[in-house]
């Protein structure tokens, strides 16, 4: 047994990913570069909008909402996951491994929110453009902006603190590498079904929710861009929705592939399981700032200008 402090241990041991240790090393690497894309690309996007005047406009202020979450949701796992990969620092605190788990869930559902949230601004923008400032006025953006903060806290605050009440009478070791919430709770002792139901069923409920909210937005906006005067703006329209799409997918089909593995997928080889469980905290916030940022045509110029006055 680990060493314990009543009911539970004083630390874990986030064994990484399991089948894959003679690899982890070379895993590292794109890892690492997917990290310093996203961080450095969401910095880059959040300064860009605080400091250009023309882009205080809703979009662009649902898109610094969601690169504050991507740098805050992947710094909660890569610098961790790389010290294991590179250093074999394992050990993680009771207390920090919790921390962990609470920005980790509690994120996810904020970026989900916000992608929402980008998803009706288009929506309104192409569909509704004469109304869109004053259905997206200041105010209805803070209240949006708060509600889906509100929501990733409130559901997700009490994970840490089920865990905390529950026994854990067995190993310390975490096949995973960070404290996600249903791999600690393969750790406890006693009947934990309802703890886990509630977990997937709150996490399931809030991304169907958010995945239909999207899909008819899109929907929506793809009649309307079909039926546009000019063919010009409806393949402009159009291309933005595509890159759009895509990093959608990537951030829903890799969580509801994770989500789904942990109530059926019991034999699913963890390391492809662990795999993905990785790609939708990296890959999302690693395109975010390309997607919604560098192929919008404000930023663009507005990077252009300060790396030239840079070099000039």
């Amino acid at each position: 047994m680990p060493p314990m402090n009543d009911s539970h241990p004083l630390y874990f041991i986030l064994l990484g990913i399991p089948g894959l240790e003679d690899v982890q090393r070379w895993i590292s690497i794109p890892f690492c570069c997917m990290y310093i894309l996203a961080f450095f690309g969401n910095i880059i996007i959040l300064l860009i909008i605080r400091s250009e005047k023309s882009l205080h406009e809703p979009m662009f202020f649902f898109l610094s909402m969601l690169s504050m979450t991507d740098v805050i949701l992947s710094s909660s796992t890569l610098p961790k996951m790389l010290g294991i990969f590179w250093f074999n620092l394992r050990e993680i605190a009771f207390e920090a491994c919790l921390t962990q788990m609470f920005f980790i869930h509690s994120f996810t559902a904020m970026e989900s929110g916000f992608f929402v949230a980008m998803a009706f601004d288009r929506f309104v923008a192409i569909c509704n453009p004469l109304r869109h400032s004053a259905i997206l006025s200041n105010k209805t953006i803070v209240i949006v902006g708060v509600s889906v903060v509100f929501r990733g806290l409130v559901f997700f605050l009490p994970h840490p603190f089920i865990i905390k009440s529950l026994i854990f009478c067995q190993t310390n070791i975490i096949l995973h590498t960070y404290c996600e919430f249903m791999a600690v709770m393969k750790l406890t002792c006693g009947d934990s079904t309802m703890t886990k139901s509630y977990s997937l069923t709150v996490a399931s409920m809030m991304g169907v929710f958010d995945l239909l909210c999207i899909i008819t937005s899109y929907t929506l906006i793809l009649h309307t861009a079909l039926h546009l005067p000019t063919k010009q703006a409806g393949l402009k329209a159009l291309s933005t929705c595509t890159s759009h799409i895509l990093v959608i997918l990537v951030f829903y089909t890799t969580a509801t592939f994770t989500f789904v593995t942990h109530r059926f997928g019991h034999n699913i080889p963890p390391q492809i399981h662990i795999s993905i469980a990785n790609i939708y905290l990296l890959v999302p916030p690693m395109m975010n700032p390309i997607i919604y940022g560098v192929r919008t045509k404000k930023i663009q110029q507005r990077i252009v200008h300060v790396f030239y006055h840079a070099g000039a």
